[in-house]
Parts: structure tokens; sequence; C-alpha cells
């Protein structure tokens, strides 16, 4: 192995981190209706919990989106002929792989940059990385991407990059998050660098809800998990046990929100933050949205901050698409 090959870049320290997850807290909390950012179900355990949903028969839409990849790659390798492969919340890199595999047999791969928040994951991944693919550089950045992207590095002299932007995550964030992230994206990449974006397609509520609420109840013990992270970082005291996992289909939004029920009156001490938060019985705190879409809302988010689209792979049940976006 190669050591000048390897860089990693840390922008977002664990103090970096605790203040966000301070922030996003004492502003969720105190908003109405209650909310919390979907990001902070990522401890280990979270992490853990949501290796096995992506095992459970109700999650669609992980195998969707790693067929759909292991059938395109090829044909999106080709299509973009980047030089630089970025990716963002790369955590493990593991369908990344595949177009690591795909690039190099097309002859254009010279580096791939992951980003992720997790130190760890990027070096445990790199160090995985290095042996598998020798003579790749491999960059690293340790930070968040709605707002370091400025931080990555920039393609070699004569070459291009294309982000790839997996996993259906950017259904995760609000419409005009949506449009901020995108905007951002944009203003970091040079005319004629891509964006390959992951988007769960919009389908039969009948098959969506069970994805996120399944019959082991996977699902939920990770919402609920995202108490135990306030209560071990922030010294609160949540009853864990006394909220309830529901998964609701919004038809007029398009997306599938998660929220935790209240089952009781509660009066909760946020000690970190010297906050005492008021749950009547009931009430409901979102934890997460998953949009889905169609693809002429697909194209007028990428148009909308200055992308033009490229080509579009979709799985055969049509509940997942790949889109390849150009800086235009």
């Amino acid at each position: 192995m190669n050591s000048g090959l390897i860089r990693l870049d840390v922008h977002l320290t664990e103090a970096d981190a605790d203040a966000a997850l301070r922030a996003d807290v004492a502003s969720g909390l105190t908003a109405r209706p209650k909310e919390l950012p979907p990001k902070w179900f990522y401890d280990a355990r979270g992490s853990e919990l949501f290796e096995k949903i992506t095992d459970l028969p109700e999650y669609y839409p992980f195998r969707a989106e790693r067929s759909l990849l292991a059938d395109s790659v090829a044909d999106i390798a080709r299509a973009s002929g980047a030089e630089t492969v970025v990716e963002l919340g790369s955590g493990s890199s593991t369908k990344t792989r595949l177009l690591l595999d795909a690039f190099r047999e097309a002859g254009t791969l010279g580096c791939y940059v992951p980003q992720d928040v997790s130190e760890s994951a990027l070096r445990g991944a790199i160090d995985e990385l290095a042996g598998r693919y020798p003579g790749l550089a491999l960059h690293g950045v340790v930070g968040d991407f709605t707002k370091d992207l400025d931080r990555l590095p920039a393609a070699a002299p004569g070459g291009k990059r294309m982000i790839a932007f997996l996993g259906g995550t950017i259904g995760n964030l609000l419409p005009d998050q949506r449009h901020a992230f995108l905007t951002h994206v944009r203003s970091v990449l040079e005319p004629g660098e891509q964006l390959l974006i992951g988007t769960g397609l919009v389908t039969d509520p009948a098959v969506i809800v069970p994805a996120y609420d399944d019959s082991a109840g996977v699902t939920a013990e990770f919402n609920r998990n995202v108490l135990h992270v306030l209560n071990r970082e922030l010294g609160a005291n949540f009853d864990v046990d006394a909220f309830t996992h529901v998964a609701a289909w919004e038809a007029d939004k398009e997306w599938l929100e998660m929220r935790l029920r209240a089952e009781r009156d509660m009066e909760v001490r946020v000690e970190a933050l010297d906050l005492d938060v008021t749950f009547t019985a009931g009430e409901e705190m979102r934890t997460e949205i998953s949009g889905k879409f169609r693809p002429s809302n697909i194209d007028s988010m990428v148009v909308a901050a200055g992308f033009e689209p490229t080509r579009r792979w979709t799985d055969a049940d049509e509940r997942f698409a790949l889109s390849l976006v150009t800086a235009a």
C-alpha cells in the first residue's frame, strides 16, 4: 500500500458534533410541533439497527437501489467518464465499490473521495479500500454534507468529478432544504461535472408504509434509539418505553413521516440544555421524513439548482431511480 495515495481531512470535530446536537435538540424540542433531525439516529447502536433494517423483507429501498446500481453501474461509468468519484455520507462505502469497479473498468478512475461525519467509519473504509484498490488515490473528508462541500478536493488537471449521493437520502430533507443542498452542490462543481442522485419513487403506500413499520419492530427500536442518544449525550431523562413508533404516509406531500408518540403526559428534563419539555398524551414528535419522487419532480428540482438532467435509470418495479445530472 502506498501511503502517499491516502489522505484524510477532518473538518468536523467531536466538539462541532456536540454543538450541532445541542442546537438541533434545543430548536426541535421547542418547535411546534416538536421534531428531531434523523441524523442523530446513527450512534453505534443506531447504525447496527439500520443494518438490520436493510435485511428486513419489508424494507425494499435498500435492495431496489443496490440491484439497480448493479444493473446500471457500467452504463453510469460510461455516461459519466469521471476521473474522481466523490461519495457523500459514504459510511462503509459498500455500494460504492460497485461504482469504483465500473469506473476502473471504464479506465477513467484515479481518485475516490469518501465523505462522512464519522472519522472512524472513514478510516475503516479507507483501510479496506486501500487493500482492494492498490494504486487508487483515496482522499477522505470528515464533514457535514449540508455545509462542508467546499472542502472537497478538486479534480486532477484535465479530469472531472462525479458526486454520488445515494440511499435516497435527499428524501430526508424538506423541500427548501433540498433546494439549498442541491444549490450548494452546484456551487462547488465546475460546469460539466456531475451529480449521481438516488431517489425513492412514489409507489403504492401499502408497500411504502411497511418498509418503515416492519412486523419485527426493528424500525420502531431504531426510531426510539434517538431518545437513548439524547439521554446519554445531553443528560435527558426520556422514558423511552413511553413512546410509540408511528409511520404515516402523507399523500399531499408525497413523503413518509416517522414520529414518536407520547403515550402519557410527561415532563422531560434535558440537563445539558437546562431545558424542561412537556409532552401531552398522544402528542407526536417527527423524527424523519422520507420523500418519494416522480421523474418530473426530480427534473424540476435539479434544474432549479443549476443542473441539466443527463440520464436516468429505474428499477423494474419503478420504486427507485438513479439520476445523473450535469452542472450547467
